[in-house]
């Protein structure tokens, strides 16, 4: 059935995944927001291909890096949102919800870089 957090909880287990990434990397974050939400909306599973009754752990929305151009107008800023639900309902302990924290957020990150769902694969980071 999975391990409930308080949101406080489970957004300090998110800022410690944010903080392990090197410090160069984040750097090149400054224009992402990390949001915490509960569950994903209809509209957020369809964008990725996923049903009602897929769980969905974490969700990159913006323009990555390598697509942006040097005159390109300023963008609004990319949008990073962590599911606590679906991440809870996977995992039994606080352990388990740490690393698939940590493991979504480098997932989501490495999206801004501009790495697809293929290379994420071949990495690990399904």
């Amino acid at each position: 059935m999975g391990l409930r957090l308080s949101r406080r909880r489970f957004e300090q287990l998110v800022l410690e995944a944010l903080e392990s990434i090197p410090l160069p990397l984040r750097q090149r974050m400054e224009n992402v927001a990390v949001v915490v939400e509960a569950w994903p909306t209809p509209e957020q599973l369809a964008s990725v291909g996923l049903g009602p009754d897929d769980l969905l752990f974490g969700l990159y929305e913006g323009t990555p890096l390598v697509e942006r151009g040097v005159l390109a107008e300023p963008l609004l800023p990319d949008r990073i949102t962590i599911f606590q639900g679906p991440l809870e309902e996977a995992c039994d302990t606080e352990e388990e919800i740490r690393e698939e924290v940590r493991t979504t957020i480098i997932h989501e990150v490495a999206h801004h870089f501009g790495f697809d769902e293929e290379r994420l694969a071949e990495l690990g980071y399904e």
